[in-house]
């Protein structure tokens, strides 16, 4: 049997800007809207994975999102959110710290949107 995660939902505040900041921060796009009235903000991560932003009015639970990625992505992602002053950390618990020496790979990151949510990017 073969199982394979086809999305994910993050909750935000305004599920519009919270899509385009992870686009822009993987290199990736606003993929358009699904759902009933259009709710989630798609962002396609790659042919299987899609991660859909969806508004809710209360606080924001916290969430992870873990992505492997080859070393030129990597270099890449961390080349973008240099650029767009993100602040990124090697822990979650230090995620402001510049450091990109991971704890179970090669190299990481971990960065927090304005909702909390723990984004990863690890490469061997």
């Amino acid at each position: 049997m073969t199982i394979t995660l086809d999305h994910t939902v993050v909750f935000a505040k305004d599920n519009d800007k919270a899509a385009h900041e992870f686009a822009e921060n993987m290199g990736l796009k606003l993929d358009g809207y699904e759902g009933i009235d259009n709710k989630f903000a798609e962002v396609q991560v790659n042919d299987d994975l899609s991660v859909f932003f969806m508004t809710i009015e209360d606080d924001t639970p916290q969430q992870h999102l873990a992505f492997s990625v080859d070393g030129h992505t990597f270099d890449q992602i961390l080349d973008r959110l240099c650029k767009r002053n993100v602040a990124f950390g090697n822990s979650p618990f230090e995620t402001d710290n510049q450091r990109t020496d991971h704890p179970f790979a090669s190299r990481g990151v971990f960065w927090t949107n304005l909702d909390g949510c723990l984004f990863e990017v690890m490469t061997d």
